[in-house]
């Protein structure tokens, strides 16, 4: 006679444990992989890459458009693409950052730099938590302008500060409080 026995649930939960930021420079800042790696609260969290090649399309036309208004107006303002930040102590790599020349001479000189302007694209292996941690640390760096730009329903969700502004098709996406002329319609981003 076979007894039936009830087994122990398992779990796949790994427990995290807390590493310094030079063994996440050592061990993570450099690896090429699928991921993107970052360093909060001394825990590694690990992502799979955002902007991957179905969305260069969306990185392409800021570009343009940001070029146009740097030809246009003459200032100096640069598309960092998932660039090593810090924001209140925490390691981040937005998907894409503008910074301006005199921001990067500070990088270069291994200052901490706050980008004013931050663009996360939101793709289906986002995690909306994940997500809302990230805000949070923006928010605290006081960073004055996010996107949210949404591939799948084409839509751009604007931030300023705790205000935020859903766009879609012909609305005017904005970022003229930190560079000025930065506004294009949402139908531009996706074309």
């Amino acid at each position: 006679m076979t007894v039936a026995t009830a087994q122990q649930p398992t779990t796949d939960i790994a427990v995290k444990e807390k590493i310094s930021w030079e063994n996440f420079q050592e061990e993570y800042l450099t690896r090429e992989d699928e991921y993107k790696y970052e360093w909060v609260d001394g825990y590694v969290e690990k992502t799979i890459r955002e902007m991957n090649k179905t969305q260069f399309y969306i990185q392409a036309n800021l570009n343009r458009f940001l070029y146009g208004l740097r030809t246009t107006l003459g200032f100096q303002w640069h598309l960092i693409a998932e660039g090593d930040t810090f924001f209140v102590g925490h390691h981040r790599r937005p998907d894409i950052a503008f910074y301006t020349t005199e921001q990067l001479e500070a990088a270069k000189a291994n200052e901490n730099v706050v980008p004013q302007f931050i663009i996360e694209v939101i793709s289906t292996n986002d995690n909306m938590n994940a997500m809302d941690s990230k805000m949070d640390d923006y928010r605290a760096a006081e960073v004055p302008v996010i996107w949210h730009i949404f591939p799948t329903s084409k839509k751009v969700h604007v931030y300023q500060g705790k205000q935020m502004l859903i766009c879609e098709g012909e609305d005017l996406c904005s970022a003229t409080a930190v560079i000025p002329g930065f506004e294009l319609p949402v139908a531009a981003v996706f074309k």
